[in-house]
């Protein structure tokens, strides 16, 4: 199904992938109605109260986006990649890995990430993108190998996922990290959205252990067929006492960091599953 989906995205004419996402969205949100709901809460949360007439369709047009573009991603040109974005920012990672330490970037499932690694390739700073793992192992493969192409490298959330990002890091690269999800469970807990939860404590971790900067980053959709990148910031990487402090302290800074990259496009934030513990099915 994933193979065939790619190759109808890739076949198609921009207007027309264009042009395909608002049904395809529609297909989602109608098919799929438990996670709806979920899309509706978390928007809640976001708002702070009932988000805007169509926010929750929005949610699911900018998801249809989303994979319509990572499909079309292997068959775009370097020239149709790069006037497809722009960022700000980019200054922080320059100074992030002139320091010689690597750079974590720190995302929300936010816009056209994949779109943004592709972008960030074409520019000298090939990413290594840690993902939640698939069934089956051939599905996983797949993916490595349409995201290889395009100068992401893969690797699998699990035991070897922190050596392997370890190693990045100490050669000077840039990780990506799509953390506002505790995927593997056994996080930070921090205060999200006006609820307690917990976030990964990987990236903080990671950076504490190997002096790599935390840059809260994210990519939006602008536009019918733009991107726009932001790189923030890194945060302050005090050490003030226990590292188990320290880290549920730090991630709560990046947590407010993800909070205020979310609320800039919060129709575009592709987090559909139950992610706070008062969510129907959060336990399972």
């Amino acid at each position: 199904m994933y193979r065939a989906g790619s190759w109808v995205a890739q076949a198609l004419p921009p207007h027309a992938a264009v042009s395909v996402t608002a049904p395809l969205g529609a297909a989602l949100a109608l098919a799929l109605p438990a996670r709806r709901r979920v899309v509706a809460r978390h928007l809640r949360r976001v708002h702070g109260g009932a988000p805007g007439r169509g926010a929750t369709r929005r949610a699911f047009d900018s998801y249809a986006r989303y994979w319509i573009e990572s499909f079309r991603l292997p068959g775009l040109s370097g020239a149709e990649i790069d006037a497809g974005m722009w960022a700000q920012g980019l200054d922080h990672l320059r100074t992030a890995l002139a320091a010689g330490n690597g750079a974590i970037l720190a995302l929300p499932h936010l816009g056209g990430w994949d779109f943004g690694g592709a972008w960030l390739a074409r520019r000298g700073h090939p990413l290594a993108v840690v993902v939640e793992p698939v069934e089956p192992p051939e599905l996983l493969a797949w993916f490595s190998d349409l995201r290889a192409g395009v100068g992401l490298t893969v690797i699998p959330l699990g035991p070897s996922a922190g050596p392997a990002v370890l190693q990045a890091l100490r050669a000077n690269r840039a990780v990506a990290l799509l953390c506002d999800r505790d995927i593997g469970g056994g996080g930070a807990e921090v205060e999200f959205f006006g609820e307690r939860t917990t976030l990964p404590a990987g990236p903080v971790t990671l950076a504490l252990r190997s002096g790599a900067a935390v840059l809260p980053t994210a990519v939006y959709f602008e536009g019918r067929h733009g991107h726009r990148g932001v790189v923030g910031p890194p945060l302050t990487m005090e050490r003030r006492g226990r590292l188990r402090d320290d880290v549920d302290r730090l991630t709560q800074d990046l947590a407010n960091e993800l909070e205020s990259l979310i609320r800039a496009a919060p129709d575009q934030w592709h987090v559909f599953q139950p992610n706070w513990p008062s969510d129907p099915g959060y336990r399972a």
